[in-house]
């Protein structure tokens, strides 16, 4: 298995077996990652990610095997040979094919063939080796004029059918039929009615090899399957096929029961093998389909979550309004909820404008996050008028709000704003999501965050557990003040499960702000296992140990005190102390392996030391481009072909990327407009967030879609 792991991910064998070793200790993935780089030789989380994924893969198949072997057993029809060949298989299909013969069977033609005394024939054409006669003589011996063997024909039949299932029970011919099929099968769907309008119509005349077809395709495909749209199947050239079982089945030409043979041959593929081998392969499709999908999502995901904070700023949100009129809120600097509004749009519009300009005024509100989610013009115009009136002083983004509806109702929410109605909660987060996108996306679980197209169509345990990892990735990078933070928030801190959280925020709530790190100890229920996985993330700015502000783990402290006495100015003035460390670093010649020995540190151990104490504090968010807040609210009408503008990318698929040009619909760069070279992956290109200049290349002003080009 560590063997394996280790070819397949291009690792050593040692950094496997020591990840395996540590994960199994019940160390998290951040902490490992983090603190443990000399273990495992700096692996990193995706790494650690992967090697868990795959182990747990392989757990499963073991247990798959047992379950195989204890049924085979049962049954008194386990051999050394059989029992070696499942242990060996390599895969869930391979011990699916061996087990294949032994499930439990329903009555079948086969089944009733046997009844009917028909497993002597069947051996005869199974075993080739009667060469004089007819099988029609042969199978005169088995008519029977009071049953259904009424004739020759019949009885043949009824053998061709035990010899068919014995075709279809045969490992390497199931696997060689998938491995034929993987190769030169054809995936097509065709519309179950032509006039009928939907969005699967360019999949209503479809075909593509399965070797090459693209993952949102196969996804696209299986919905307008399930939604009764398209008929979905694999096509294939049998006539190949049969050749290729014919040459596997046939040893001898000369038997009289070559022909049945031949015909059994063709019933196995065509009403066994083929029906099965078909599903298994829709249903490989359709999971590397879905697996692929997550990855995306979990990429884009990690970039929504760690745009930037719009810091230093009071903003006011607007969701989704009606014909009528729309809710609005008002978040202060520091997040906090300072006004809601319900402004009416149907009689007096100036009076609402008049209205929501108070508010701004009074606020001193800086940006308005505007919600994706708002349809209707009147709201769209009334912001625009707004923000046309101050001049460029007010600015706005449009933020998705898709999940402002979930916030609105959940458990979170409930706790903040127990007197609010659900539309001000929506608002409120909208605003805030712009403010702080991490910090307010933990509150909602993660598989109801929009990260990309046919996300409702994947598994959703797996789509949650991959992007629950990326959401507690994401939060460890960043770092937890726990004085400041929710418990949402907490809740994803390596070490901390959500009943923790709450709890460290009862103890902050009773005996006041954590002083240190030390502090945190004293929260109930914390033990010395979790306290050593969470204690790096969690930073104290207020502590008067400059450490704390830091990723450097207590349990090094020691080491960076030593060594801040030997070569800088000990702990007082963190700043003058590094630059003293460094002049008196370079004076003696010394690299940081030497120093690394001097101090019995790993030297990744002490690379991170020496980069944390440059940099105490630190955001990784800093280094990524700010949202782009504008101050003109341009309409689709008002966009023409050959426009350059600024804009932002918000999602990217395996087709191209969605990117926010100052409207609520966002346009689209597809992938062979993404650049002038030749593009196989969008990922390669774009991210989540990147700013980006694009030209309109189409506009449909009347379904909304926006095309555009990078290719400049």
């Amino acid at each position: 298995m560590i063997v394996k792991i280790a070819s397949e991910l291009s690792l050593r064998v040692s950094q496997v077996e020591k990840a395996i070793e540590l994960l199994e200790d019940g160390n998290r993935i951040p902490f490992i990652a983090r603190y443990r780089k000399e273990m495992t030789g700096g692996l990193n989380e995706e790494q650690l990610h992967e090697i868990e994924r795959m182990l747990r893969s392989f757990k499963d198949l073991e247990a798959y095997k047992e379950r195989v072997l204890q049924t085979i057993t049962q049954q008194g029809q386990l051999t050394p040979e059989l029992e070696a060949r499942i242990t060996q298989a390599q895969g869930i299909r391979e011990v699916e094919d061996l087990f294949f013969a032994f499930r439990g069977k329903k009555p079948s033609r086969a089944w009733l063939a046997h009844e009917q005394g028909l497993g002597p024939l069947a051996e005869m054409i199974l075993s080739q080796n009667i060469t004089q006669g007819s099988a029609e003589d042969y199978a005169l011996q088995y008519v029977d004029p009071e049953s259904d063997l009424l004739t020759t024909d019949a009885v043949l039949a009824g053998a061709r059918d035990i010899v068919a299932e014995k075709i279809a029970e045969d490992a390497e011919i199931r696997d060689m039929v998938r491995k034929f099929m993987l190769q030169k099968g054809v995936l097509v769907s065709r519309a179950r009615n032509y006039r009928i309008q939907s969005e699967f119509e360019m999949y209503y005349d479809f075909s593509d090899p399965i070797r090459r077809i693209p993952a949102h395709r196969v996804l696209a495909i299986s919905r307008g399957e399930r939604e009764r749209i398209l008929k979905v199947w694999i096509d294939v050239p049998k006539e190949e096929i049969y050749k290729r079982m014919e040459a596997h089945l046939i040893k001898n030409q000369s038997s009289v029961f070559l022909n049945e043979l031949k015909l059994s041959i063709r019933e196995s593929y065509d009403r066994l093998i083929a029906p099965s081998i078909q599903r298994q392969i829709r249903e490989d499709l359709n999971r590397n389909a879905e697996e692929h999908a997550i990855r995306v999502f979990a990429k884009n995901l990690r970039s929504i979550l760690l745009q930037p904070p719009v810091r230093d700023k009071v903003i006011m949100g607007v969701g989704s309004g009606t014909k009528t009129g729309s809710k609005l809120a008002v978040v202060d600097r520091n997040g906090k909820y300072v006004e809601g509004a319900i402004i009416d749009l149907s009689e007096d519009w100036e009076a609402a404008k008049q209205q929501v300009t108070e508010i701004i005024n009074r606020h001193q509100v800086d940006v308005i996050a505007i919600g994706n989610g708002t349809t209707y013009d009147p709201t769209e115009k009334l912001i625009a008028e707004i923000i046309s009136a101050f001049d460029g002083k007010l600015s706005y983004a449009i933020v998705d709000e898709a999940e402002a509806g979930v916030y609105s109702t959940s458990e979170a929410a409930q706790e903040e704003f127990p007197d609010l109605e659900p539309g001000l909660r929506g608002n409120i987060f909208i605003a805030r999501r712009l403010q702080d996108p991490l910090s307010e996306l933990v509150k909602i679980r993660p598989r109801f965050i929009r990260v990309g197209l046919y996300q409702q169509d994947v598994d959703q345990g797996l789509l949650e557990e991959e992007l629950t990892f990326v959401m507690q990735s994401c939060v460890n990078q960043v770092g937890v003040n726990p004085n400041t933070a929710s418990p949402f928030l907490l809740g994803y801190v390596c070490g901390i499960s959500y009943e923790l959280a709450k709890e460290i925020v009862r103890h902050r709530e009773a005996k006041g702000q954590f002083k240190d790190r030390e502090d945190l100890k004293q929260v109930k229920g914390l033990s010395q296992k979790e306290f050593l996985q969470c204690a790096g993330f969690l930073r104290i700015p207020e502590s008067d140990n400059p450490l704390d502000n830091t990723f450097i783990h207590p349990e090094s402290y020691g080491h960076v005190i030593q060594f801040l006495e030997r070569w800088g100015n000990g702990l007082e003035d963190l700043n003058e102390s590094v630059k003293a460390l460094w002049v008196k670093i370079r004076l003696a010649g010394m690299d940081v392996s030497q120093l690394a020995s001097e101090l019995g540190l790993g030297e990744p151990t002490l690379r991170d030391i020496l980069d944390n104490l440059k940099r105490p504090g630190y955001d990784p968010r800093e280094e990524i481009p700010s949202p782009l807040l504008r101050t003109e609210m341009p309409q689709i009408e008002e966009l023409k072909e050959g426009m350059v503008l600024k804009g932002i990318v918000k999602n990217v698929v395996d087709f191209g990327a969605f990117v926010d040009i100052g409207l609520k619909k966002n346009g689209l760069v597809h992938i062979s407009q993404l650049s002038n070279k030749f593009v196989k992956d969008p990922s390669e290109i774009v991210s989540v967030g990147d700013l980006v200049d694009v030209k309109v290349i189409g506009v449909d002003a009347k379904r909304g879609r926006i095309a555009l080009s990078m290719r400049l």
